[in-house]
């Protein structure tokens, strides 16, 4: 059985929530707690909650949990929500387990109505202006990368036009990015989970990077979305490399982890390895299993698909 999140609006609102006390005061819970292991290939990044069985609700433990399990990635959709005490106390926690930071949400998404792709002013404003609180969050975080989503189609505008004016938000959006380094990235979703969004195939996501031509805007690729939507995926990374700079995970059908489903993730994080990437992987996906064997089985699954 499933036990964690599979969309996207599901971990933002369980990341949310997930790390309720975090500033409590007195001892951590306890967790368990095991030799240092074997480091691995890929800085991969577990989400709030994802080993929450052993190590309780904080996310500090969360943390150090994972951390002795040789994860040394982390990234939280929901982190802009969390108030700035919190952010502060999760980044001190990175910090001391040596846990590079990845994601978090930069924007609010509509998952329902025509935004960037519109050109209508109000939207391109609101976006800027976020991106410039997005800026803020990520300093705290000590984090160089953030996730944004153009959102839905508009039907009554050529294709064209709505990448022309996603473009134009996002060079707008890179200037004021630029200064402190933090990059957008831009992540294509498959229309088998969010029906209807404006960007969902790689070379769109990468004509949309080569307009804007900026280094603070690049490609989220979610290997789970593009295999649903358009497989290849190791051409197709080999293909927009330059283009990229961020990963996710998550084996198909089902959103699980590696080796539950069609992609052969030894071969392909190998070969991200081998063309150099040393960001974070993030692990945006849910266990196939519950309770702490679940979690003990994901373990295994990263180390099977690190393994070569």
């Amino acid at each position: 059985m499933l036990n964690q999140p599979t969309s996207r609006r599901d971990l933002l609102r369980t990341g949310l929530v997930a790390s309720a006390g975090v500033m409590a005061a007195g001892a951590h819970a306890a967790t368990a707690r095991v030799a240092p292991t074997t480091p691995m290939h890929h800085r991969y990044g577990p989400h709030p909650g994802m080993f929450h069985e052993h190590a309780g609700d904080q996310i500090e433990d969360q943390i150090a949990y994972f951390a002795d399990q040789g994860f040394t990635g982390f990234e939280d959709n929901g982190m802009k929500g969390r108030s700035v005490e919190e952010q502060r106390a999760i980044a001190a926690a990175l910090e001391r387990r040596g846990v590079m930071m990845g994601i978090f949400v930069a924007t609010d998404i509509d998952w329902t109505n025509p935004t960037l792709t519109t050109g209508e002013a109000s939207h391109r404003e609101k976006f800027v202006a976020q991106m410039k609180e997005s800026v803020e969050v990520a300093k705290r975080m000590n984090t160089k990368t953030c996730t944004i989503v153009p959102g839905v189609e508009h039907r009554n505008i050529p294709h064209g036009a709505q990448t022309a004016h996603v473009v134009e938000t996002l060079k707008q959006a890179s200037a004021v990015c630029e200064a402190s380094g933090l990059v957008m990235v831009l992540e294509p979703l498959n229309w088998r989970d969010h029906p209807g969004l404006f960007v969902r195939y790689s070379d769109h996501a990468y004509a949309i990077m080569k307009a804007v031509d900026h280094p603070c805007c690049k490609i989220l690729f979610d290997m789970y979305h593009q295999q649903a939507t358009e497989g290849n995926l190791i051409e197709n990374i080999g293909r927009y490399w330059d283009e990229i700079g961020y990963f996710q995970i998550g084996d198909n059908p089902g959103r699980r982890e590696p080796g539950t489903g069609e992609i052969n993730y030894r071969n392909v994080f190998r070969f991200i390895h081998e063309r150099g990437y040393k960001g974070v992987m993030g692990m945006e996906h849910g266990n196939s299993k519950g309770g702490k064997d679940g979690e003990l089985a994901l373990i295994e699954a990263y180390r099977t698909a690190d393994s070569w």
